[in-house]
């Protein structure tokens, strides 16, 4: 539900304005990007709704559960269930949607802020897309189910089966490292662009670590979520370039087809 009011809200912030000046490396159309974010949103919303609509474990399948049967790479957490890394992952959590807002103090980046905002919805739709939907559809009990410590109503709650893959981590990636490669492509010669990418890794990393002490995920899920989250920060503005290195273009295209009419959107790969 976070995600999806962030999301609401970076829409009405940027309203949808995808005009950018002359020194823009981005190249942006709103017949192709609105539909993008709005599926991606849809998607998110859906995907959420099936996560809420998960059955939750009967007090029985828990007595059942062994730790032994996790597999050998994540067991060393199952039965974690840290309440202060909990509460103290909100806050790396939450700087990294603030990160983006720090755009206001590079001039290249605040003359074409329009655009980079709905590049941010872009990103984080299809970030919630994919983690919803993901998660939606494949239940897996936290680390801190194993726990004797939790109390059986929380271990019996749906949530309690929302371990794969990490959201907050994944959320947390795809807008630090958003951020870094937006200053990155405005600023080809800033010798402060290491730096970026630096606080860009440790930041979400900061909040995997914390989600994974809190018995919320294990360590799979946390790879998982901030590889994914990673991805999306940075190949939905590489999408976006005017010169592409990565040889990735989106582009509209629209025509006729045994009658009926077409618009839609086209991704290729030059070789």
């Amino acid at each position: 539900m976070k995600l999806n009011i962030l999301l609401l809200l970076l829409l009405l912030t940027c309203g949808f304005s995808l005009q950018a000046q002359d020194n823009s490396p981005y190249k942006t159309n709103w017949k192709v990007d609105g539909p993008v974010t709005a599926v991606g949103m849809g998607l998110s919303y859906y995907g959420l709704t099936l996560m809420q609509d998960k059955a939750g474990l009967t007090q029985e399948q828990i007595g059942q559960l062994n730790r032994n049967d996790v597999n050998s790479f994540d067991r060393f957490s199952a039965g974690w269930d840290s309440e202060q890394a909990k509460t103290l992952s909100d806050i790396p959590f939450y700087t990294s949607f603030a990160m983006p807002f720090l755009w206001v103090m590079n001039d290249n980046i605040r003359s074409n802020a329009g655009q980079v905002f709905a590049l941010y919805v872009e990103t984080m739709a299809v970030t919630g897309a994919l983690f919803t939907m993901t998660n939606g559809l494949n239940p897996r009990t936290r680390p801190m189910i194993y726990s004797a410590d939790v109390d059986m109503a929380e271990k019996m709650r749906a949530n309690s089966r929302n371990s794969f893959y990490a959201g907050h981590t994944a959320a947390s990636a795809s807008a630090s490292f958003f951020f870094a490669k937006i200053f990155h492509d405005f600023n080809p010669d800033s010798p402060a662009r290491p730096y970026v990418w630096a606080a860009a890794a440790a930041v979400p990393a900061t909040v995997g670590y914390l989600r994974l002490r809190a018995g919320k995920h294990f360590l799979s899920d946390n790879i998982i979520g901030y590889t994914l989250g990673a991805a999306a920060g940075i190949l939905v503005p590489q999408l976006h370039k005017k010169t592409n290195k990565m040889g990735l273009s989106i582009a509209p295209v629209m025509g006729n087809f045994m009658g009926y009419r077409y618009d839609g959107a086209a991704l290729g790969y030059r070789f």
